[in-house]
């Protein structure tokens, strides 16, 4: 997983929507982040979206909800197609605040 880890960070620092993302190994998925200021102010790390291996080469979408909850997308593919499909459908998600 860390070679996954050091592709999607390389994918992600070639998008001008995803600069600055922070991506961590958690099991099975890649959760992408990103810092932003805190209550008081301090910078913290707020998880965005969840990538998930389902086979060698195909990964699956999720995205945080307001809940804490991971929800699931209809996107799946390569990991290059779903930092695509961050870029594109859901920029809005993964922009800085």
């Amino acid at each position: 997983m860390r070679q996954a880890q050091h592709t999607l960070e390389a994918l992600l620092g070639q998008n001008e929507p995803t600069v600055g993302m922070s991506v961590r190994v958690h099991g099975e998925n890649l959760i992408l982040s990103r810092a932003e200021a805190g209550r008081d102010e301090e910078p913290e790390q707020i998880d965005r979206v969840r990538l998930t291996r389902l086979s060698a080469n195909t990964w699956g979408l999720a995205v945080k909800r307001h809940t804490g909850r991971w929800e699931r997308t209809p996107f799946h593919g390569s990991m290059r197609e779903m930092v695509e499909a961050l870029c594109t459908f859901m920029q809005h998600l993964v922009a800085p605040y």
